[in-house]
């Protein structure tokens, strides 16, 4: 990485651990208050690291598995420890490594596209019917075990994303790199859909609703028209090809 990315990542990584360590003593605000500060504040904060660790994606694939692997050894070192805080930034490490291993066995962003219209509807049904809806009713250890928890100041209180969200989060965001797509839109989006989504979850007072539908959206949209034309190019080239006499 880049001299100002590495003092942009740890200059937010400190201020990050500063909120951790002391968001309880802060300021108390209203629901939607709260809402407004994670959304705009605290959740583009943490994926911000993402953003800034980013050239990271193209590590050859034995140091993305042996950064993976590290990164999710340390999460189970804090999570014996009781340390949550330093367990979930480990958890984000492991998943986004995991996420940009995947990438690098995506040969066309075509594949990419149709993860992001399948995965979708695959966890709404977990959510809603399946296993997540199971661990987060029934197993609130496990599923806090498996998810990366967003702090409301000035409380102990937290919203929480669940592991796969971090990992496709990371995945669409590579693939945005990768492909020449949009990388600063599609970061916007995809932090934009996560705020947007524990807004709805709090405006239908509902326990949980699945992350992934808008991190789909927020890949495909602002890309929408380099997708259309990438998918398309292969689709017109055969097109044109003489047909065999």
């Amino acid at each position: 990485m880049s001299s100002p990315r590495v003092v942009g990542f740890v200059a937010l990584a400190t201020a990050l651990g500063l909120y951790y360590a002391f968001h309880e003593s802060l300021w108390s605000a209203s629901t939607w208050g709260s809402i407004a500060f994670l959304a705009f504040v605290l959740i583009p904060a943490v994926f911000g690291l993402v953003y800034l660790a980013l050239p990271l994606w193209r590590s050859p694939v034995r140091q993305l598995a042996l950064l993976a692997i590290a990164f999710a050894a340390v999460a189970v070192v804090f999570e014996v420890a009781g340390a949550s805080a330093p367990g979930d930034f480990a958890k984000l490490g492991a998943m986004t490594m995991v996420g940009w291993l995947f990438l690098r066995y995506f040969e066309e962003v075509s594949w990419v596209v149709l993860v992001a219209c399948i995965v979708p509807w695959v966890d709404a049904y977990s959510v809603w019917r399946g296993p997540t809806n199971e661990i987060v009713h029934h197993r609130q250890h496990v599923f806090s075990t498996l998810s990366f928890s967003f702090p409301v100041p000035g409380t102990n209180g937290a919203a929480k994303l669940g592991l796969p969200d971090l990992l496709f989060f990371a995945l669409f965001l590579g693939a945005a790199a990768r492909f020449r797509l949009r990388p600063g839109w599609t970061w916007i989006c995809l932090t934009a859909s996560i705020g947007a989504t524990i807004a709805l979850a709090t405006l239908f007072d509902v326990g949980g609703l699945p992350a992934l539908p808008g991190l789909a959206l927020g890949f495909l949209l602002p890309n929408a028209d380099l997708l259309w034309r990438a998918v398309r190019a292969p689709v017109a080239a055969r097109d044109r090809r003489p047909s065999p006499k």
